[in-house]
């Protein structure tokens, strides 16, 4: 029996590689690679989306800013400089929603304690309050790690314009509520070029929503991981 196949091995052998190229070709169509989407002020809701960045389709980044931090020192883009990071926009004198914000920010920061991929970035929305002393006692207080964390505070119309016209973080209304308060729960992730890749509910550690565009923490963590591995 095995010499009446003989003449047919090779046949067999280009057969089997073929089976394996086309089974592996299909599992790969059927299993899509993960991605994330590049956020730009056209892709998002725009009650989101300040009218004067509303035309912008892609190439939205991040603008530069500088602003104090918990430690007294001036902090830029630079600091953040080939760096995965999220933003937030906070208070420490906030009752609501910024404590459970700051809890699971730290819960960010301790899974990712050991990348040096990765920051946070926390800005205070009443700057007029919290002076870096505040924020450095408050950090001190929640646990914030200096090397990867920054609180930061400063002019309040600057942070108020990153907010809406930058990390689109916020709703915004008439062009006169432009330094309105800012009080949201997203945090914001922003890759290596300054670039808006996820909206997340920073009060939902790992429940369900059904917001396409705004994930809970757990997804966050993950999509940092995946951006370490793919940028």
């Amino acid at each position: 029996m095995l010499d009446f196949l003989a003449p047919y091995k090779k046949f067999f052998i280009v057969f089997g590689i073929l089976s394996l190229l086309i089974y592996f070709g299909i599992y790969s169509l059927l299993s899509p690679k993960k991605m994330l989407p590049i956020y730009s002020p056209r892709d998002i809701n725009p009650e989101l989306v300040d009218s004067t960045v509303q035309h912008i389709g892609n190439d939205h980044k991040i603008a530069d800013f500088a602003f104090t931090n918990q430690n007294g020192k001036i902090i830029t883009q630079k600091d953040y400089e080939n760096t995965i990071y999220v933003a937030d926009f906070f208070f420490t004198t906030c009752p609501t929603i910024c404590p459970k914000m700051t809890d699971n920010m730290v819960w960010l920061q301790n899974q990712l304690r050991n990348n040096p991929e990765v920051k946070l970035l926390s800005f205070s929305v009443t700057p007029d309050i919290d002076t870096p002393e505040v924020l450095k006692k408050y950090a001190i207080e929640k646990g914030v790690e200096d090397s990867h964390w920054n609180l930061v505070t400063g002019d309040k119309k600057d942070i108020y314009y990153l907010a809406r016209k930058s990390y689109l973080a916020v709703k915004t209304g008439k062009p006169e509520e432009l330094y309105d308060m800012v009080h949201t729960e997203n945090f914001i992730l922003i890759d290596k070029n300054k670039r808006i890749r996820g909206f997340y509910d920073g009060t939902n550690l790992d429940e369900s929503t059904d917001d396409t565009q705004t994930k809970n923490m757990k997804q966050l963590l993950e999509d940092i991981l995946w951006l370490c591995e793919n940028q």
